[in-house]
This record gives C-alpha cells, structure tokens and sequence, in this order.
C-alpha cells in the first residue's frame, strides 16, 4: 500500500471508531455489530482506493495482540470450574464446526479444493464472545455463562489457527496423514511449550520494572515475542501466544503494580478497539473487488453457500450443545460439571456463538496459494460474520428474558458485597496499627472517617436492597458527579484568575476523574 491509501485507511478506521462509539451508547447495541456494518458500508464508498490486505500482515500485526489480550484477562478460577463444557466446545465443537463447514462449501462451490475448504471451515468456526458477553453482562445473565463462552473463545482461537496453519501448509506442499499428524503434535506441544518458557522470563523481566510506560511497552512487545520465534521454530506461534499472555495474567502476583493496571488496562482497550476496527474497514475495503466478480462463482452460489454455511455453524453449535452431554460424561468430571446447565443454559451458550474479528483476521490472512476461489472465500467469511453478528446478537436479549435468565442487579451486589469486606478490613489494620503506635491518633482518625463514610455508603445500598427488594444504586451517584462538577468549575475559575497554574490544573483535573461516576463508567464501557 502507498503512503496515500495507508493514510486514507488511518481516517477510515477513524471514523468508522467514532461513529461505532457514538451509535452503540445511543442503541445500548454491543460495538461489533455496528463495526462489522460501517466497515463492510465503507467498502462501497466509490472514492476509497482499492486494498489489497497482506496475508502476512494480518497474521503478524493483528493476530498476536488480539489473542494476547484474551488471554491475559481470562478468569482462572472460574474456567478451571467449567473445563469440562469449555474444552468439548473449543475442542469438540471447533473441529466439527470446520469439517462441517468444509464439507458444505467444497459441495456447494465447484472447484474448492479440500485443504481450501478446511482453511475456510477454521476461518468460520471460532467464536467471538465480546458480543455475547457483552449482552449477558448488561442483562445480569447467570456468570457461568460469560465464563464457559470467554474460556471456549480463547482456547478455540488457538484450535481453529492450528487447524488453519495445516491446512495452509497442505495448499504448498503434498500432505500425508502421517506427516499432518506429527506436524499436529510439533506444532501444539511446540507452541504450548515455549509459551510457558516465554511467560515465565517475561514474568520475571516484569517484576523488574517499576516504570508505568516501561511495564506498557514490554506488555506491547510480549505478543511478538511469543508469536514469531515459535513460527520460526516450527510451533504454533498462536498457542504460544495464548499460553504466554494466560502465565502472565495469571501467575503475575507482583508482576504489575496498581499504576501500571491502570495505564496498561486502558491502553490494551484501545488498542484492541482499534485492531479489531481495522479489521473490519480493510475487510470492507477488500470485498469491493470481490463483488463484483466473486471469484467467478454466480451470485446465486454465493447465496446460497452463505446461507448453507450460516446455518450450518449455528444449527451445528446448537445441536452440538443439547447432545454433547455423552461426550462430557466421559471426561474426568464430567458428570458433575454439567450439574447446572440445563436445557436453557444449553440453548444460551449455543445462540452465543457469534463471529468477530478472529474470524477476519483468518480469511483475509488465506494465502495466494487458494487460487481464484480466495476473494469469495473472505466474501464467504464476512457474510457470516454479518448474518451471525447482526442476526444473533439483537435476539439474545429476547431469549434470555423469555428462558427466565436475568438475574438483575447480581454483579452489582457482588461488587459492593466485596467493597464492604474490604473496607472491613482496613479499618480494623488501621485499629491494629493505632494501638501498636504506628500511625498517630489524628492521622488514623482522618483515615477512618475517610474509610467509614466508604462503607456507610455500601451498607446503605446492601440495606436498601434488602428492604425494598430494589437492584439500582443509590441517588448517591447523582450526588457524587454534581460535586465532583462544582470542583471542576472551581477548579477553571482558578486557573482562569491566575491563581493556579497548567500544571496543578491537570493533577487535580486527573483526581477527579477516579471520582467522577460518569467517567469511570465511559472508562470500563
């Protein structure tokens, strides 16, 4: 790409960001649905250039951090719960799901080779929870649910580039049974191998590190250094890059201090927002070509073969759900693990399964080595992510309210549940520490008025609750952002006078947003 199209791409994206931002606040609609329809609209705008995405750019530019930053927020104690309904779906279900999909395609397209249609089939078949989950955290659905369908898309990400990676291989190169076998070993036992080595020095390089913008910059760097030696040696860069960022997120105890969480927290959510919004632009500015010559294929076929495919990975999931309970049974646990996910949980999980941005990265990272039939299959792609997208996603509230599965009000309770315990805690270390002479009177006693108005405000919520059966905070949110407004108009009148300078205005300026209810939330949305 030329200077000028990299810089036509960067205002794309741009736009396409903000208008997402804007309208998702407005719809209460999860982001990606409107991502995947701005950025596939923008393709069609006449005056954008012609893109022609390098294959290796997605898989090395995008891939890594996407799935780093899966991994490294994954719940641990809760997956290890639900391993069992994890690993059928992301095992199970992603293999399945491909070889479903590549039968269907290479049927239902002349022509499609089988290491192509298997390549496609792995491009489809992982899912995509921010959509989902998105839906079922707003609504209070059971937290089982987010759990199994976050852990079942971290791991089947990898599943489905393993898969993906051999079939890309076989589409070069002659491709036995027994040679597709080892290489299958090699490449997971290699990758998971050397994530855990990777995660273990970076885990220690990390705890040197006091600096907020240094911690930023290694965690920058850690997907690189986990995706490409483990590519050059021959493993799965993709798996090595899940194992190194779940190490990290999970045995980081001391790793990260409180300064670096929140820098590096809001720093991974923007940049994840803005890889998964190029994806979606470049997708779109692609497929352009595409429609209007499909690979050679009829408009009735491509038709047809997005329905067929479309249909196939939610029937497939669906089906898989409500009879996969033999197959958990015989895993270790098994029984007991299902205990709890009755019918409608089964259908929940099984309509959760949406497609996203993995999904594109996948198709538009297929290698030239497809021939003719590559433009239709990343057309193929995008279709269903679209139909799976904007066709599940606006349903799912509608099915969660008719299965009696909203729980209102539970991860709020949850939170002040923790909030009291804590604030219970310090202000009986800071009796401990009055009585020991380490703090003076007056200094504990400013401290414990501070902590004691923090509780009161969390018992008065939790009293509330239980005596009106009520699952809203309290008016004190209100109260809070109106002074915290009054403060700031303070605050500019003073530098306005002279009397404070830039500097002090920013310091206090940044105080105030960790008091400010309404940007902590626009913060964490």
């Amino acid at each position: 790409m030329g200077e000028d199209r990299i810089f036509v791409v960067f205002v794309v994206v741009a736009v396409v960001v903000l208008l997402a931002r804007a309208l998702a606040g407005r719809l209460r609609v999860p982001d990606a649905i409107l991502l995947v329809l701005l950025g596939m609209a923008a393709g069609f705008v006449p005056q954008l250039p012609q893109v022609v995405v390098s294959p290796e750019l997605v898989l090395l530019g995008f891939l890594p951090p996407l799935v780093y930053h899966a991994a490294f927020f994954t719940a641990p104690r809760e997956a290890r719960a639900d391993v069992v309904p994890i690993v059928t779906l992301a095992f199970g279900l992603t293999a399945v799901t491909t070889l479903a999909v590549a039968v269907t395609a290479r049927g239902l397209l002349p022509g499609l080779g089988w290491a192509a249609a298997l390549a496609f089939g792995a491009a489809v078949a992982p899912t995509d929870a921010v959509a989902a989950t998105a839906v079922l955290q707003r609504l209070g659905a059971p937290a089982r649910l987010v759990t199994i369908l976050e852990g079942e898309s971290l791991i089947n990400d990898g599943v489905a580039l393993t898969i993906f990676g051999l079939a890309a291989e076989a589409l070069g190169s002659g491709f036995t049974l027994s040679h597709g076998a080892w290489r299958l070993v090699q490449v997971v036992a290699g990758g998971v191998a050397y994530g855990l080595v990777a995660g273990m020095v970076i885990r220690r390089v990390r705890r040197s590190i006091k600096d907020p913008i240094s911690q930023v910059i290694v965690s920058l760097v850690t997907p690189y250094v986990a995706y490409v030696p483990a590519e050059n040696l021959g493993a799965s860069g993709v798996l090595a890059t899940v194992v190194t960022g779940f190490s990290i997120g999970t045995h980081g105890e001391g790793v990260l201090q409180p300064a670096s969480r929140l820098v590096g927290d809001t720093f991974w959510r923007i940049l994840v927002f803005l890889l998964e919004s190029a994806l979606f632009v470049l997708l779109g500015l692609e497929i352009r070509e595409v429609l209007h010559e499909p690979g050679g294929h009829t408009w009735g076929e491509v038709a047809l073969t997005t329905l067929a495919v479309s249909g196939v990975v939610i029937g497939v999931r669906l089906l898989w759900q409500l009879g996969n309970g033999p197959l958990a049974a015989l895993l270790p646990g098994g029984r007991r693990s299902q205990e709890g996910l009755g019918p409608r949980q089964r259908v929940v999980i099984g309509f959760g399964g949406m497609r996203g941005a993995i999904s594109l990265a996948i198709a538009l990272s297929l290698p030239a080595a497809v021939g003719p039939e590559r433009g239709v299959l990343v057309l193929l792609t995008a279709l269903v992510v679209l139909i799976t997208l904007v066709g599940q996603a606006p349903l799912l509230p509608l099915l969660l309210r008719r299965l009696g599965l909203i729980e209102s009000g539970r991860r709020r309770r949850e939170a002040m549940i923790a909030r009291k315990a804590g604030l219970q805690a310090a202000l009986a270390r800071l009796d401990e520490m009055t009585e020991e002479d380490e703090v003076e009177e007056q200094t504990a006693e400013a401290f414990r008025q501070m902590l004691e108005v923090r509780l009161e405000r969390v018992r008065y919520f939790l009293d509330r609750e239980d005596a009106e059966g009520e699952r809203r905070p309290p008016n004190s949110r209100w109260v809070r952002s109106e002074l915290v407004k009054a403060q700031r108009a303070k605050l500019t009148a003073l530098y306005h006078k002279g009397r404070i300078g830039a500097g002090t205005l920013r310091e206090i300026s940044r105080e105030l947003d960790f008091e400010d209810p309404a940007a902590i939330t626009k913060g964490r949305s």
